[in-house]
């Protein structure tokens, strides 16, 4: 029952995300000479918030896809079997409720009490989406693809922007864009994953007479959009590389961007090339999964070797 529960939660995904801020703020704002606005404790509570709205969001999701995903994943099926509906939509409100309600206290500590507002949104986006947005074409991807770089964002704005003065603005506005750069990476690689997964599920997706990109265009064409599209992220890491790393000779860095995630992307533009099959997608989908997380990695990793090479 835990075990499903998790399951249910989609625990993996939330530990990445979990990561993803904890490494944000341990080992690359904390070695920046700017105050934070949160101490240690509501920090914390901050990524707890988070990951309570996204876990809401995937059981919401589940309720509203119970026909689909009986069909396009039978093993993977909690509600109705280890779970009732009414326990499911217990579980959403609660998980919701604690993240809207973590929020808005920690809107009140920085003395913005209108950044609850953000909270409140996202957890509204996520009903959104589950209830109908994701039926139409393409809104559903960017809108789960955008929620993974409100993520990242969503630190700068708690712990940057409400000590952010006429002295300081200058180097936070530096340590903000480098975030928006994550941002915008994890942006398009999860939007290529939201189109591979699409794929996987087309037939029933199809049955359920939804309208993803693979049914509109067909599952050829749409997997040459996604191996035109695959170039973007190679392209971008190949500027950043080049611009950020070998100009300042961080090494360790440029050595790992290309192993861990440049060398996988290209692996995957190869084979989505010729992927046809249900199998083929559902790798495809782990590859950039497993490109996510070493992108979430490589914050610590240049970190460090910006303070070694110093």
């Amino acid at each position: 029952m835990i075990l499903d529960f998790f399951k249910l939660i989609r625990y993996r995904n939330l530990l990445m995300i979990a990561l993803m801020q904890f490494l944000f703020r341990y080992t690359f704002l904390i070695w920046q000479d700017v105050p934070l606005a949160l101490c240690d404790f509501q920090y914390v509570l901050l990524v707890l918030s988070t990951i309570f709205i996204a876990a809401g969001g995937y059981v919401i999701n589940d309720i509203f896809d119970q026909s689909t995903d009986a069909e396009n994943k039978p093993h993977k099926v909690f509600i109705g079997q280890a779970f009732s509906e009414s326990t499911a939509y217990n579980i959403y409100v609660a998980c919701t409720t604690l993240g809207v309600g973590l929020g808005f206290y920690l809107s009140n500590v920085i003395n913005k009490p209108s950044f609850a507002t953000l909270f409140i949104l996202i957890a509204a986006t996520l009903y959104l989406y589950a209830s109908n947005l994701k039926q139409n074409l393409l809104i559903g991807n960017i809108i789960i693809a955008a929620l993974l770089s409100v993520s990242v964002l969503i630190i700068g704005v708690f712990e940057l922007y409400p000590v952010t003065n006429s002295e300081n603005q200058p180097q936070m506005r530096v340590l903000f864009s480098i975030m928006i750069d994550y941002a915008v990476f994890a942006f398009v690689v999860n939007f290529l994953r939201e189109i591979v997964k699409d794929l996987e599920d087309v037939n029933g997706d199809y049955n359920q007479g939804m309208t993803t990109l693979p049914i509109a265009l067909g599952v050829k064409r749409t997997t040459q959009v996604v191996f035109v599209l695959s170039f973007v992220p190679i392209g971008i890491l190949l500027y950043y590389i080049n611009k950020y790393f070998i100009e300042n000779n961080l090494w360790i860095s440029v050595g790992y961007a290309l192993c861990t995630v440049v060398a996988p992307l290209i692996y995957f533009s190869i084979k989505i090339f010729s992927a046809k099959k249900k199998k083929d997608f559902a790798h495809l989908s782990s590859i950039l999964k497993i490109i996510l997380l070493f992108g979430i990695i490589s914050i610590a990793v240049v970190t460090y070797n910006i303070h070694h090479h110093a």
